[in-house]
Order: C-alpha cells, then structure tokens, then sequence
C-alpha cells in the first residue's frame, strides 16, 4: 500500500444510503447494459429511465459516449483505457447507489473481468448485468453511427467486434433479444425485472 492511500480515511456521515432509499420510498440499483456498438443499449436504457422516472423513482443514465466526452476525456480505446474506463464509471455508479438512485449505465465494456471488477466495487447485490443481445452483422448492418464503416476502414483501431473482441456475460441477470424484440418490449422486460427482483418498495 503506498503512502498516499495509508493517509486517505473515508468519512462516515449521519445520512447514510438505507436512509436516502426511505426517502425515496425505493432501494438503490445499478442497471449495467453491456452489449455491442449498436446493440440497442442507450436506447433501451432510455426507455427505461422514462418508465421508472414516471413512476417517481429515482433514476440517472450514465451513458458511454457522454462520459467518454468529460470525465473520461482522457482515456484511449487501449484494452488498458478501457479497463479504467469501466473502473471509473463503477465507482461514479457506485456513488449514485449510495445516493438511493437507480443508476442505468450503458456502456459497452467488452471484457469479463471488468464487469466482474464492477460487481465487485458497486456490490453484487445492488448490480444487476443486462446483455443486450444483437449480432455483430445485424449491429453491423444498423451502423447508426456510421463507426463500423470507418473501422472497416481501418479509420477506428481497437474497434470492438471489428478488431477488439466482446466478450459476450454467459449467465447475465437479463437478456434482451435485440434482434427480435423492439426496443419497447425490451424495456419492459428490464422495468418489470426492476420492479420485481431488484426489490423495489414502491
């Protein structure tokens, strides 16, 4: 351990997250939709958010692009940017669960073990993994961001599925068949799941 972190206490205050959950009248989650570029993920976890959000519960969408354009500015496509990317947003995830919210984050995070290390930092019983299930040639094919076609091109080095492997969760709490549901049906799923198993009080 280095000096720096033998000299960081983390405080412990009166205001704790079982007492920000019963304010809220709901327990904290952090809903992880992982999936390929194009899969459909920030669009699901929009529709999503909407559903919870009218219902008066407490939600935030981290979404990959918009953290990748400012907390995470300064991080490559490297399998080692990538891995901190994924750290960094468990923890910011992790933040709001300890807020009583309901953080839906949407970001590909294409290996294993780094989904594993935000289960493990979030806690598994406040994280639930929803693959969002869509093949590379239907995503591929979708290209709303015309990104495939510029790796393709050889325009995006480590694109993930082109030149950059997924490693697609074998046992996730939920998957979206995104090829052969809309994405409204796919989002009803997630928000009963929610609502259901992630124990929601209200």
């Amino acid at each position: 351990m280095s000096e720096k972190s033998l000299n960081i206490v983390p405080g412990e205050f009166e205001i704790n997250r079982p007492a920000r959950e019963k304010l809220n009248g709901h327990r904290a989650a952090v809903l992880w939709f992982t999936g390929l570029s194009g899969s459909g993920k920030s669009t699901v976890a929009n529709l999503v958010e909407q559903d919870l959000y009218q219902r008066g519960l407490k939600t935030y969408l981290l979404d990959g692009d918009n953290v990748r354009s400012g907390l995470n500015s300064d991080l490559d496509f490297s399998e080692s940017g990538r891995k901190e990317n994924i750290r960094r947003i468990a923890e910011v995830a992790k933040l709001f669960a300890d807020s009583g919210t309901i953080a839906l984050v949407s970001f590909i995070s294409p290996f294993k073990k780094d989904r594993e290390q935000a289960k493990e930092i979030i806690g598994r019983d406040t994280f639930a993994e929803i693959f969002v299930d869509a093949s590379l040639a239907c995503c591929e094919d979708r290209d709303v961001k015309g990104l495939y076609k510029k790796a393709r091109a050889g325009k995006i080095p480590n694109f993930t599925g082109i030149d950059s492997p997924y490693e697609a969760p074998e046992n996730p709490d939920i998957r979206l068949d995104a090829e052969g549901k809309t994405a409204a049906e796919c989002a009803a799923k997630v928000v009963e799941y929610t609502l259901n198993k992630v124990h929601i009080t209200q």
